[in-house]
């Protein structure tokens, strides 16, 4: 049933008056959450609205001083020893009477126009300030221009030695009192003794502050260009050191490789009719020779890369790899024996790369330069300070007695020797044949990196 509208008949009046006011109070509190919502909303739109005007003051105030700072540098430093001077001569030309303006504007200009040439010469600005001011003591005239003695006094001991400063703060100390002498009233001659004493010491302390911090930041930069200049000597050292021990290596393996490559393809031709089958396991012994180029190859570039993995799956070759040396060097027609004498297990990687990298230096020349049945031997004697190479053979010796056979296999293995302080003997025995001999000294003497 709908609720009667009220009226005489009506049972309950009071409540529907009641619900009337509550209506009506609601929509005056909704009105009045509304006319606040909007006036926070304009109050926060002003608000963004001053915070960005601010921002964009501040971003073009900061422009204006950046353009301003850039202009005041391009000035010359003689525009601002000007200022001073220029200060000084508009306050005289404003507060002194007529009849002392001709005087004072010059006793002013005197103390006051040195100050413009003090920093090219600050003994001769100094000089010209203190005679001026004298003269200003003679002629019994006070000025404000006095201030340009403590200007010239603190140049002077940023731009001389500790004499000059000396000097001149004496010079100046004398002047202040015969000024206080002259012009400090009776009974309080200490106070303004004191006072500009206090001050002549202060300029002359900040002068000689100024040049010792001069100083200092020049011995710094002189220092930095110094050391600069060494690293990048050092960066280019090293890059030829690497770049000698890359050469170094890739002709030890090339060379010896490729020696051996042509010695048994020559074994294989001569072979191929008569025995296929030695032709045969010489043709794979020139294939085995090639990966093994292939892999010392690698191994020896993949050093320079941090991210190269052969040259931890294959490592350094060193003495116990004398033996298989040896038999690679058989096969390609140069029988070969290797004996070590004293345990090798101590040795450093390094120290056992350099005596694989000589012994196979040797017999690849060995290989190279003597005929067929020539025979090499290959002895090594380990201790804890020494490791003796001596490699030897039974070819004959090269035309002229005495010397090696051309090339940059021996001056690499005199360079592999003298990294660790030992001197190669390369030349003919007495028996006849060809010796290599040298001592490697693993005390860290002459020991560098191989």
């Amino acid at each position: 049933m709908t609720e009667a509208a009220p009226g005489p008949g009506n049972a309950h009046p009071v409540r529907y008056q009641d619900r009337v006011r509550r209506t009506r109070t609601a929509v005056r509190r909704t009105r009045t959450a509304v006319r606040r919502t909007r006036t926070a909303v304009r109050l926060k739109r002003t608000a963004v609205r001053l915070k960005r005007y601010a921002d964009l003051a501040s971003v073009r105030a900061a422009r204006l001083m950046r353009a301003t700072r850039r202009w005041c540098l391009r000035l010359p430093p003689m525009v601002w020893d000007a200022l001073l001077p220029a200060l000084l001569l508009l306050n005289i030309v404003s507060t002194r009477a007529p009849q002392e303006l001709p005087v004072a504007v010059a006793l002013t200009a005197a103390l006051a126009l040195p100050l413009v040439w003090r920093r090219r010469a600050p003994l001769t600005a100094f000089g010209a300030v203190a005679a001026a001011a004298f003269v200003q003591w003679l002629m019994d005239v006070q000025l404000p221009a006095d201030i340009a003695l403590l200007v010239a006094l603190h140049t002077a001991a940023a731009h001389s030695g500790r004499r000059g400063t000396l000097v001149a703060g004496a010079i100046v100390e004398g002047g202040a009192l015969l000024a206080c002498l002259r012009w400090a009233t009776e009974g309080a001659f200490l106070t303004p003794f004191v006072a500009v004493t206090a001050m002549v010491v202060a300029a002359a302390v900040l002068g000689v502050n100024a040049r010792t911090t001069r100083a200092y930041l020049s011995a710094l930069e002189e220092r930095a260009a110094r050391l600069e200049q060494q690293q990048d000597q050092q960066a280019r050292l090293a890059v030829a050191e690497e770049r000698t021990r890359i050469t170094r290596e890739m002709h030890d393996i090339v060379t010896h490789n490729l020696s051996v490559m042509v010695a048994l393809t020559d074994a294989a031709v001569y072979a191929q009719h008569r025995s296929p089958d030695k032709a045969t396991t010489a043709m794979l012994q020139i294939s085995e020779t090639g990966r093994q180029a292939l892999t010392d190859m690698r191994r020896s570039l993949g050093i320079l890369r941090t991210d190269e993995p052969d040259a931890e799956r294959h490592p350094l070759p060193g003495i116990a790899q004398l033996g298989a040396l040896a038999d690679q060097m058989g096969a390609a027609g140069l029988p070969t024996r290797v004996e070590v004498q004293g345990g090798h297990t101590h040795l450093p990687a390094t120290a056992q790369l350099t005596v694989y990298r000589l012994v196979q230096e040797a017999l690849t020349n060995t290989l190279k330069h003597t005929p067929t049945g020539t025979h090499a031997k290959v002895r090594i004697r380990c201790s804890t300070e020494t490791v003796t190479v001596d490699v030897t053979d039974t070819g004959p010796c090269p035309p002229s007695p005495g010397t090696a056979p051309f090339g940059h296999g021996i001056p690499g293995m005199r360079e592999r020797s003298a990294a660790y302080g030992g001197k190669l003997q390369a030349g003919p025995l007495p028996g006849g044949g060809w010796g290599v001999r040298t001592r490697l000294f693993l005390d860290g003497s002459g020991a560098a990196s191989a």
